[in-house]
């Protein structure tokens, strides 16, 4: 069943799911997001306990609960997940001026970029576009 791309405005349609929503002319978008390397370690052992979810409600009550980087494009969407601006592993800190409120594709964008330009295997990034 062919769907049209998730491009914005493209008027090419999508015949497989490999394509992964995109047309070949928007290849370079689709992401590999679920093949992202595992990490070790509990939630908690990774830094991500009670503390770290007493400090993720407030970013997300700082951010008023919406996507930063969607209300800077002029979008009101909901935000899901707190980001590190700077990432922990390469020394940024769980201060609140270091987390962002992000929807999840916003998060898994930013995650992607990242993780290419750090060498993590051959993720391509996946843009989004508000409906």
């Amino acid at each position: 069943m062919s769907r049209p791309c998730r491009e914005y405005g493209c008027p090419n349609l999508v015949k497989t799911r490999d394509q992964k929503g995109y047309c070949d002319d928007h290849a370079s978008k689709r992401s590999n997001w679920n093949k992202r390397p595992q990490r070790s370690g509990s939630t908690t052992e990774r830094g991500y306990g009670h503390a770290w979810r007493l400090l993720r409600e407030q970013a997300l009550r700082r951010d008023d609960y919406l996507c930063v980087t969607c209300a800077a494009n002029g979008y009101i969407v909901e935000a899901t997940d707190v980001d590190h601006i700077v990432a922990k592993e390469h020394g940024g800190t769980d201060d609140l001026v270091n987390l962002q409120s992000l929807c999840s594709p916003c998060h898994q964008e930013k995650t992607a970029k990242e993780d290419s330009k750090n060498g993590r295997g051959s993720q391509k990034v996946q843009t989004f576009a508000p409906k």
